[in-house]
């Protein structure tokens, strides 16, 4: 079944590495033909080798029927490609709340919430980060730090191709603020 609405994705600019990456290039084609974005795949030793992919719609929902519809139309695209060696388990799951963020309009979007980012390389002599997004200015994520070192101000700005990994950390706010939207959503779509 595929939604009639297809999304032009914005393209994620937090990409995986190797295998994954192959994997993602395999799969990213046929989600965004669903209508959804690709966030992350993950590939895991747990429970024999576990193949986790995160998507959602363009609207950052992701319903459990969502899920089976990603999960029915990449499994045989999967099976043909064959990029995984041996058998492992393919699951199919909606960022959550505490999810990575991979585009620029994520920071923007979450902009507010406290978010913990690492750096691929060493960015003013550090690689960890962990502060409020205060927003975006052109390719960089503006940050205001939780504890800034010595020599810095509690303010920042991390360009997002120097970004590897950024990820929401969960708080009472993010719920509240994620309750909300989903409800607002669940309006919208009633109406």
């Amino acid at each position: 079944m595929h939604r009639t609405n297809a999304i032009a994705a914005e393209p994620r600019q937090i990409v995986e590495d190797g295998l994954e990456a192959r994997v993602a290039a395999i799969v990213e084609p046929e989600i965004e033909h669903l209508g959804y974005r690709l966030v992350r795949v993950r590939i895991s030793g747990l429970n024999g080798m576990t193949v986790q992919i995160m998507a959602e719609r363009d609207d950052g929902t992701m319903s459990v029927e969502d899920c089976e519809i990603v999960s029915r139309a990449i499994s045989p695209v999967l099976d043909v490609a064959d990029p995984i060696p041996g058998a492992y388990n393919l699951e199919i799951s909606s960022p959550g709340i505490d999810r990575p963020l991979v585009r620029l309009s994520d920071f923007e979007r979450w902009s507010g919430h406290n978010v913990k980012i690492e750096t691929r390389v060493p960015v003013d002599g550090r690689k960890r980060y962990k502060g409020r997004i205060i927003g975006i200015d052109g390719s960089a994520i503006r940050l205001h730090l939780d504890a800034p070192g010595n020599d810095e101000t509690d303010k920042t700005s991390l360009d997002i191709d120097d970004i590897a990994s950024a990820k929401l950390i969960l708080n009472d706010d993010l719920v509240r603020e994620a309750l909300a939207r989903d409800k607002a959503l669940r309006r919208a779509n009633a109406n």
